[in-house]
């Protein structure tokens, strides 16, 4: 859902796919599209995945956070373990893992073994998006990089608008198991164009685990993941909860809640490209405005829940609200120094740290008797909670004698 800031990439020969770099960025956004599906699919999936497991809503929110911990995990963890190998083996490699996970998840009837699976399918999603990015990016010139890596985000963006509504319409009148098949048939098939598409494509040279540890030195890192984790808390709080408070209180069919699931990832299209757009123009200015946004449409959900119209509204503004997402890479990117892979999966771990911690709190906040309207105070008080931190983080910046100054 989000871009690398491509001009801290370093410089390098351009890469020359053996088939044409359309089906290689075609490869890319394969695997993209699986692992969006895959990531998204259990918001829509939680009435039928609760009552198949005969637990609680709240309680099956816990698997959106297994996944969410996975990701948080893997990301750093195989950016630094294998920072020296192939480029090309660790796409096909994570897109199998990814597969594998997927399918054991859809084979599985307990609660517990749910819940493993999802935390183990998330583990190789951050780094196959760091490093998808940049291998998009080093195969075309550098004026032209952002659009590459935009071709292959696209998988990711047509999976919240299609790929995850789908799964949430199979898991109503089909099985909820079957979307996950789906979605490991899907990585299946990314892993062999990764296979077909991609020619060898060794790590930077000079790329070592110590390397790219080194980005955990830096306290502005730190300050830019918190942002990240906490701010992007309040957009997860509601989408979580959003297709069982629709059933719940706007008493809408459920066969129409998977459109107001497309409604929202159309916003999250929007909110992808205007937040790219308004980074280049004023990066800090940017997060605190989205900042704010994401309190107001947060809170907006609480008035607009029980009428059709107003929620399927307000949801297209809080996918909007993901438009936070380039700004933060970016701000992450800037201080991050030379551990670039490590800083482009990081983004994605603190990306779930917000899903998984929003999920969490919001199911808290309606398990605890506060009625399906509350994950909006919560999105609302997690982006507040963003926003104090980033400001935080700038007073440090700008602090004379600070040691958290900008790597930038």
């Amino acid at each position: 859902m989000t871009e690398t800031n491509l001009d801290t990439l370093p410089r390098r020969a351009l890469l020359v796919p053996p088939h044409g770099k359309l089906l290689a960025i075609l490869a890319l956004a394969t695997g993209g599209f699986s692992i969006g599906t895959g990531e998204f699919s259990m918001m829509g999936l939680l009435p039928a995945v609760a009552g198949d497991l005969r637990t609680s809503v709240p309680v099956a929110g816990w698997l959106i956070s297994a996944y969410a911990a996975g990701v948080v995990l893997g990301a750093p963890l195989i950016a630094v373990l294998f920072a020296t190998v192939s480029r090309r083996t660790m796409l096909i490699a994570m897109m199998g893992c990814y597969a594998a996970g997927n399918v054991a998840s859809g084979l599985s009837h307990q609660f517990g073994a749910v819940l493993l699976f999802r935390f183990l399918s998330g583990l190789p999603h951050g780094a196959f998006f760091g490093i998808g990015a940049l291998v998009a990016a080093s195969m075309v010139d550098r004026s032209e990089r952002t659009r590459a890596v935009g071709r292959m985000m696209l998988g990711l963006t047509s999976a919240t608008i299609v790929g995850a509504p789908l799964a949430a319409w199979c898991g109503r009148y089909i099985d909820w198991h079957v979307a996950y098949h789906a979605v490991g048939l899907i990585a299946l098939l990314s892993m062999g164009l990764l296979a077909v598409a991609l020619p060898p494509i060794p790590a930077d040279a000079g790329a070592s685990p110590l390397t790219e540890l080194g980005a955990f030195r830096r306290p502005q890192v730190w300050l830019a993941l918190a942002t990240s984790a906490v701010g992007f808390g309040g957009l997860f709080a509601v989408y979580s909860y959003i297709s069982p408070a629709l059933i719940a209180r706007t008493h809408m069919a459920p066969v129409l809640a998977p459109l107001v699931l497309a409604v929202l990832g159309l916003g999250m299209a929007f909110g992808n490209t205007a937040g790219a757009w308004l980074v280049d123009r004023a990066p800090r200015r940017a997060v605190i405005g989205l900042l704010l946004w994401d309190i107001v449409v947060s809170l907006l959900f609480i008035p607009a829940l029980p009428h059709v119209w107003a929620i399927t509204s307000d949801a297209f503004l809080i996918g909007a609200g993901v438009a936070l997402a380039p700004a933060l890479q970016t701000r992450l990117m800037d201080v991050a120094g030379d551990a670039q892979s490590l800083a482009a999966s990081l983004n994605h771990s603190a990306f779930n740290i917000a899903n998984g911690l929003g999920a969490a709190l919001g199911g808290a906040a309606i398990a605890a008797g506060y009625g399906w309207s509350s994950p909006g105070w919560v999105g609302a008080l997690l982006a507040a909670g963003g926003l104090v931190v980033f400001l935080v983080a700038l007073a440090l910046e700008r602090a004379p004698a600070s040691d958290c100054r900008s790597q930038a």
